[in-house]
């Protein structure tokens, strides 16, 4: 099993910064990506931002140029750093890792951080 544990969710004005946290633990073998994503009321769960084993990210079009995903492989923890942060960007974001243990792939997912932003 793997564990996924957030940090840095919180209440912020339109326009300010937050940066969130997730930090891996457990039989993770060899992890191939980390990500972020979201889900708002009333709204199903979207892709924010991941980042894969060998550096590649995507981002969701609402985050690019605002948002900046990057993990530090010795922690087994991935960033996402959100700058001009608007009203619509409030949701519950939610850690994600993928795995590959033997021949199976494997995703977890943490339990969730509020990001409220007030206008």
């Amino acid at each position: 099993q793997v564990q996924l544990v957030e940090f840095g969710g919180g209440l912020v004005q339109a326009g300010e910064s937050l940066r969130l946290s997730c930090r891996a633990s457990g039989n993770i073998f060899r992890l191939v990506a980390m990500g972020w994503y979201r889900q708002a009321p009333g709204k199903q769960r979207e892709l924010v931002a991941t980042i894969t084993e060998n550096d590649n990210t995507n981002y969701a079009d609402s985050a690019k140029g605002r948002f900046t995903i990057s993990r530090d492989n010795a922690k087994n923890t991935v960033y996402l750093q959100m700058n001009s942060l608007k009203p619509e960007d409030t949701a519950v974001y939610y850690c994600y890792l993928r795995r590959i243990k033997l021949l199976s792939t494997d995703d977890y997912w943490g339990q969730g951080t509020q990001v409220t932003v007030s206008s």
